[in-house]
């Protein structure tokens, strides 16, 4: 008998954006992981007949229900507390956005999801209502008790962690602490080993400064901080190879040998990996206790409902959450 498909929640993210566009793809048929889409069911029956989705059918979802016919979308539904016009962020939306990840993660956390798929928020609306909100990291972190996660993003044939992530530039280079970067190469190792299914992973590890502080003469973190961790950890057995400068870590040869890179910051390892992988990149969240991925965009307002969104990062996550979840099980 074959194995049941694994059941995916899908939050559809900023109401205004191409979150909801992009989550109407979901409903052609095929032969992966079930979707249950985590939203408001009026918004997502407008949007569609904004495109021209004639023929797209919803269903409410109820747990232990059958799954939907092929294009017909499972719908979790989660009130709006306003109107949506496409383009137009409203703060008085922003409760329903963290209301559809409160659903999403319970799901997770009580086994009803194999996994959660997200499709993108706006940070600042959030914020604008009161909530303090520096993404859906940090906020999966909180919520799920997990003392530290890891970003990573996938994508061309590369993973690419983060030590930190939405720091101001100048407040990175004091983040990047011993016991810091420890903790994050240790999640990173374990979650490449238990999620992604390697045995004895291979890391590469950027340096911070330029030239990897050109043996201290641009800066001596890579002395003082990245080099005895990393010192560290290959008496464990890990295979890590760095500081190595950030302006050639990323030739070919070099990541042909490794599994992943760990960068230091935000926009010192992501460019590169958007720059080949852009319209079909994945984010994870590495260390939690439940698995998710995410689309590796924003939330392109001016895109909203006219049809021209790409949902080729969403299928590309919903893929991978797949994959991990019918590893984990």
């Amino acid at each position: 008998m074959a194995a049941p498909r694994p059941l995916l929640a899908v939050t559809a993210g900023e109401p205004a954006g191409i979150g909801p566009d992009l989550v109407l793809q979901l409903a052609e048929p095929h032969d992966g992981a079930r979707r249950v889409i985590i939203a408001d069911l009026s918004l997502l029956q407008q949007r569609a007949a904004q495109l021209g989705l004639t023929a797209l059918r919803f269903q409410p979802y109820q747990p232990g229900q059958a799954a939907a016919a092929p294009g017909v979308l499972e719908v979790l539904h989660v009130p709006l507390a306003a109107a949506v016009t496409p383009g137009q962020l409203d703060p008085a939306n922003a409760r329903y956005v963290l209301n559809t990840l409160d659903v999403a993660i319970a799901g997770c956390l009580s086994g009803e999801f194999a996994a959660m798929v997200t499709a993108p928020v706006h940070k600042g609306v959030i914020n604008d209502a009161g909530v303090p909100f520096s993404g859906h990291t940090e906020y999966l972190a909180e919520h799920t008790g997990t003392p530290r996660v890891v970003m990573m993003l996938a994508g061309a044939g590369m993973r690419v962690a983060l030590v930190t992530t939405h720091l101001p530039l100048r407040a990175v280079a004091d983040a990047i602490t011993r016991p810091e970067l420890e903790a994050v190469i240790r999640i990173l190792h374990a979650d490449l080993q238990h999620k992604f299914g390697l045995p004895a992973p291979r890391i590469l590890v950027a340096g911070l400064n330029p030239h990897a502080g050109e043996s201290g003469h641009m800066g001596r973190e890579e002395i003082d901080i990245i080099e005895p961790v990393l010192q560290q950890l290959r008496a464990e057995g890990m295979q890590l190879l760095g500081p190595l400068p950030a302006d050639t870590l990323f030739n070919p040869d070099k990541l042909a040998t490794a599994d992943a890179v760990l960068a230091m910051y935000h926009d010192q390892g992501l460019p590169v990996l958007k720059y080949a992988s852009f319209g079909a990149g994945i984010n994870i969240t590495l260390g939690l206790p439940i698995i998710r991925t995410s689309v590796d965009h924003g939330t392109a307002l001016d895109l909203a409902g006219s049809g021209r969104a790409d949902p080729g990062s969403l299928f590309e996550a919903v893929k991978l959450a797949e994959q991990l979840a019918q590893h984990r099980s």
